[in-house]
């Protein structure tokens, strides 16, 4: 019998793993062909992801999700953060997986906790 982990269970996994500082864990949920974009990346792939964003996982005191939606090989997140020194932000992300593993995390960022409701 065969068990397919969901498109949610592998975001989900992500994000425990940056909070937890695995960069291994993180690199085996991601495809070869792993784009990011972000306010300040366009589409970088993973090298340069790990090269450029995964050092500040080092400061990141916690990472909650509070929303997350799925249709089909998508899904979308809202999750509140904060790193050391930092007030706590809440960003949004779109997730596409394919074959069980992230292809492209779309990153959109820069709200303070106390600018959007619960």
């Amino acid at each position: 019998m065969s068990t397919r982990i969901s498109v949610s269970d592998i975001v989900r996994r992500a994000y425990v793993a940056y909070e937890a500082k695995d960069r291994a864990a993180l690199q085996s949920l991601l495809a070869d062909q792993f784009t990011f974009t972000s306010p300040q990346d366009d589409r970088i792939d993973q090298h340069t992801y790990f090269e450029r964003c995964w050092p500040a996982s080092e400061t990141v005191e916690y990472l909650r999700i509070e929303k997350l939606f799925e249709q089909g090989n998508e899904v979308f997140v809202r999750y509140a953060c904060r790193r050391t020194g930092c007030e706590p932000y809440r960003n949004a992300e779109l997730f596409r997986i394919e074959n069980g593993k992230i292809v492209e995390v779309q990153v959109f960022a820069g709200f303070t906790v106390d600018d959007l409701p619960d």
